[in-house]
């Protein structure tokens, strides 16, 4: 199988755990992959692979907890851990899915989901030592729904999920450190501050294949944008904005200020 195939299998894969193993293997592996750019993949049903806890609730659902409690605390990073699992999924699927892009896009997108499972098995880990495992609370689809949405549009893929669903954790991973180091959960802190850090990679990279999208089909993109949030229904990014995080992330000043950024 050549790499977009495994990226298809191992999305088919409803174990956490030996998803994120296999996504380690294929990583490891890169250099010695095979690659057809053009193979036009029929899409199983089913997609993704996951387990049968969490349940999948409305976001309206969940029950809000206080972070300053044991069980607030565990509820809280276990949603930042169906985060990362979802990202798993959406970082392999980004790579098996469309076809005729250049072979670097697929070799992002394969980075993307090994990072994606580091951060996944850490919060893993740190939810053992809160007496917790991953599917004890339920949990919402918000971002795979997305992903569903643009199956048929990767420059709408790149837009809407990456530069703006996943954006969203550049913002809002600070004011989480802080209410975890209140509550005294030094580790937890320290976890955060690698998502943000890699996150910022992977946002940049949604960045570069938009923008690379956009010019190879000779579109604007913000006002391509602007047209597939509404034709989507995508939701608009709330401030406060993490403006130095956007910007390391590719952000250029005029998308910013589009968002109601601040200027520098």
């Amino acid at each position: 199988m050549d790499l977009r195939t495994r990226c298809l299998a191992l999305l088919q894969e409803p174990d956490p755990a030996r998803k994120a193993a296999g996504v380690h293997a294929l990583q490891a592996q890169r250099m010695h992959l095979q690659l057809d750019t053009e193979a036009r993949l029929p899409e199983p049903a089913g997609l993704p692979g996951r387990p049968p806890r969490p349940a999948l609730v409305s976001h309206l659902a969940l029950a809000r907890r206080s972070p300053y409690t044991p069980d607030g605390r565990a509820a809280l990073l276990h949603a930042v851990a169906h985060i990362e699992f979802n990202a798993i999924n959406l970082a392999l699927d980004a790579a098996w899915r469309f076809p005729s892009l250049p072979p670097a896009y697929y070799f992002d997108w394969l980075t993307v989901a090994h990072e994606e499972a580091v951060h996944f098995q850490l919060l893993s880990d740190h939810l053992h030592t809160l007496a917790c495992v991953y599917g004890d609370f339920d949990a919402h689809d918000g971002l795979w729904s997305m992903v569903e949405r643009t199956r048929h549009d990767v420059v709408a893929r790149m837009a809407l999920v990456p530069r703006t669903l996943e954006a969203r954790g550049l913002d809002a991973t600070p004011p989480m450190q802080a209410k975890l180091a209140r509550a005294g959960d030094g580790r937890a802190v320290e976890i955060l501050a690698i998502i943000l850090r890699d996150e910022v990679g992977h946002v940049a990279i949604g960045n570069r294949w938009y923008r690379w999208l956009c010019e190879r089909d000779g579109l604007d993109p913000l006002v391509h944008e602007a047209a597939l949030v509404e034709r989507y229904q995508a939701a608009r990014p709330r401030p406060p904005f993490n403006t130095a995080a956007r910007r390391a992330a590719g952000f250029s000043e005029e998308e910013l200020a589009a968002l109601g950024a601040p200027p520098v």
